[in-house]
């Protein structure tokens, strides 16, 4: 008996023990040794990001242009090109008869040629904004300047629990070590470098403003039309200096700070040289600004920031350690877990939503999407860390008319949320996106997650304007076939799952169960506050179209029998797995049907042709199943798009070399399988049962 008792008892201290969160997090530092255009690493704060390469700097942006960019991306920072055409967004509206009415949607007209280039013009306008590279300009002992096949003994280290990279390196045997960092608080980076080469004068910075693409993916690294924009140095001294970039109407600041004396001069258009005057070590603090600050941050200020934040973020919210397992794949699921809460700190967690390709370089011309907004900021809340997601909600309520117009103008009460958004809240024109719906729910998914997080009635009154008028929404969006009795979604949708065309698809089944828990969910918001329900949500409820079902399983949609027969129906998203993965069981749903879905789409599936997310999600539908083993498998499929870079970057195509929403999805993924969902009695439902397994975490919530 005491043998027994003894054994619980040590087995009750093992899982009492706390998690020690800087090993954990520093066995992940990225080391990095050469010039690989995958391996730039970044350092910032949610608002801001500056990447670099194995200098600690951003030397060689145009080597890296092809794979992870050398940006400086702030979220003020957008620039449109001048609308000298007069183009009017209404230009690409076009007309579709759904129901028995028109209903216009901004969408890609390929003629006329002047609604085509109205089309073009607003989905390229505005687009975010390369701020500007900083960079060394090394010397050789001939006088001619150092390329990187010059430089040796490269080694660089991102130390994740303090977020400052390290970086050495040798040009013609003289050491350089650089220190790289940024502030938490301001648009600032600051660097240390300690090398003879400055005493020498073969090190010098060179800071240089580029002028934007225009293109789809714009990784700042093209230096051309000069005279279309202007750079100019507008206060000097030995310890300071001040420039404006003007593009267009777009003007802003960049103001850097010295420890110890320095040189600026303006070398060639948009590039200016700044050379520490004497001594072995120099200091420098770099800020960008919308508006010229009052006061720069100086290095040790920045230093300061960093060390603190970082420690401060790492000890805050949940942690988790694979340390115990002896199946190898764990630890590759930690150093996934340990970077992305790393990559999405640094590139999500601010006050707007993010681009899929984050504050890194421009995907879509720097627009976020909102479908993707879920996958970027879900995981905030499960990791306790709610703070990070209820920031970017106060978006929504800036951008509440524009999504309220997009309503009225297609004849929907509440409002219809975005899909590709610029931050003033416009919608650009997308002959796919225009068409989405399932973005529309997430905002109540995210205010059910805060209200549960802080379980306080002032997030209820925070936020249920919001949520209310997103039902509102929903339930005039679905149609009432009188025929059938029956409401139904669309025509005029395009799923998830985007092979599907717009004006025949209806039902798919991630958004029906996705409409009802949506709408349950904001019914239940109104008996917390002590108000009736809502009759119109109620009807839509009851009458909504159930799932579709053939053969015994779910349909991606009802339209489309032929969803496992048709060679274009098995790529993309197989977004039927959100139905029970990203969303819980209800009475809608039939878990046995889910599991023999599961099982199909598994096994017909074309994953080569699928998205970083949908890894995760798979994961995810297998946790709620019971299926431990499939979700480990499933968010370690060795498929293209579910690798993950030494960096802890979601590389998905030559198009795509990061994809946040895949870092996001895994950090979701494994706090389901860790941590479960509500009602569920399994401990870590997603971790394989067995003595290879011993997972130890702490601070995760549970999910619905």
């Amino acid at each position: 008996m005491w043998a027994i008792f003894g054994c619980c008892l040590l087995s009750l201290l093992a899982v009492a023990q706390p998690i020690n969160r800087k090993a954990v997090v520093s066995r992940h530092n990225v080391q990095v040794s050469s010039f690989d255009s995958l391996q730039s690493l970044t350092v910032g704060n949610g608002a801001f990001a500056f990447t670099v390469d194995a200098t600690g700097l951003q030397t060689f942006p145009q080597q890296y242009q092809k794979g992870v960019p050398l940006g400086t991306q702030s979220e003020w920072g957008w620039h449109s090109f001048p609308n000298e055409q007069q183009y009017r967004f209404e230009e690409s509206l076009r007309e579709y008869n759904l129901h028995g009415r028109k209903v216009s949607f901004g969408v890609q007209i390929k003629e006329p040629l002047r609604n085509k280039q109205a089309g073009d013009y607003f989905r390229q306008n505005p687009h975010r904004l390369h701020l500007g590279h900083l960079g060394f300009e090394l010397i050789k002992k001939d006088g001619s300047i150092a390329t990187s096949a010059d430089l040796r003994n490269i080694k660089q280290t991102l130390h994740l629990w303090t977020g400052i990279i390290h970086s050495s390196f040798e040009l013609e045997g003289v050491p350089v070590y650089v220190q790289t960092m940024s502030h938490q608080e301001r648009d600032a980076i600051a660097v240390q470098v300690t090398s003879a080469l400055i005493q020498q004068k073969r090190l010098r910075f060179i800071l240089s403003f580029p002028y934007p693409t225009g293109e789809w993916a714009d990784g700042g690294a093209v230096y051309l039309h000069n005279d279309k924009h202007r750079s100019e140095l507008i206060q000097s001294s030995n310890q300071q200096a001040v420039w404006q970039h003007q593009l267009d109407s777009t003007r802003y600041f960049a103001q850097a700070a010295f420890a110890g004396n320095a040189i600026v001069n303006n070398t060639q258009p948009h590039l200016f040289s700044i050379t520490p005057a004497d001594g072995t070590t120099f200091g420098m603090s770099l800020e960008f600004a919308a508006s010229l600050p009052a006061s720069v941050s100086k290095w040790h200020e920045v230093q300061a920031s960093t060390t603190k934040g970082w420690q401060a973020f790492w000890q805050s919210g949940a942690a988790v350690d694979f340390g115990g397992c002896k199946d190898p794949r764990a630890f590759e699921i930690e150093r996934r877990v340990v970077l992305s809460q790393y990559l999405t700190k640094v590139q999500c967690a601010g006050n707007f939503p993010p681009q899929e390709t984050g504050l890194t370089y421009n995907s879509w011309f720097g627009k976020p999407h909102l479908e993707m907004h879920w996958w970027h900021a879900v995981h905030f809340a499960l990791w306790g860390r709610p703070e990070l997601l209820e920031k970017s909600m106060q978006w929504y309520r800036t951008v509440y008319d524009e999504a309220k117009a997009i309503a009225v103008r297609q004849g929907y009460e509440g409002v219809r949320w975005q899909k590709m958004v610029d931050h003033e809240g416009n919608e650009s024109p997308s002959s796919v996106g225009a068409f989405l719906i399932w973005q529309q729910p997430h905002f109540i998914t995210f205010a059910e997650l805060l209200y549960k997080s802080k379980n306080d009635k002032a997030v209820l009154k925070r936020y249920s304007d919001l949520v209310f008028a997103t039902a509102d929404f929903m339930a005039s969006y679905a149609w009432y076939d009188s025929s059938k009795g029956r409401y139904i979604l669309g025509p005029g949708l395009i799923p998830a799952q985007e092979r599907f065309e717009a004006v025949q698809t209806f039902n798919p089944t991630y958004e029906l169960h996705y409409w009802h828990w949506a709408l349950t969910t904001a019914q239940a918001w109104r008996v917390r506050m002590g108000m009736p329900h809502q009759a119109k949500w109620d009807d839509v409820l009851q009458k909504l179209s159930p799932l579709p079902v053939q053969d015994s399983i779910y349909l991606a949609t009802e339209s489309a029998p032929d969803s496992y027969t048709n060679p274009r129906y098995l790529t993309d998203h197989p977004a039927v797995y959100g139905t029970l993965g990203m969303l819980p069981a209800s009475s809608m749903l039939d878990k046995e049907t889910m599991r023999r879905t599961f099982n199909h789409v598994w096994n017909v599936w074309t994953w080569d042709d699928t998205w970083g997310w949908d890894f995760p999600m798979a994961a995810m539908t297998a946790t709620r199943l019971n299926m431990p083993d499939k979700a480990v498998d499933a968010l370690l499929m060795p498929i293209r798009t579910n690798r993950y870079l030494p960096n802890g970057h979601n590389y998905q195509d030559d198009r795509l070399r990061l994809y946040l929403p895949g870092n996001g999805g895994v950090l979701t993924a494994v706090a389901l399988m860790l941590a479960g969902f509500e009602g569920n009695t399994e401990a870590q439902p997603g971790i394989p049962k067995n003595a290879n397994w011993q997972v130890k975490w702490e601070g995760l919530q549970p999910f619905f």
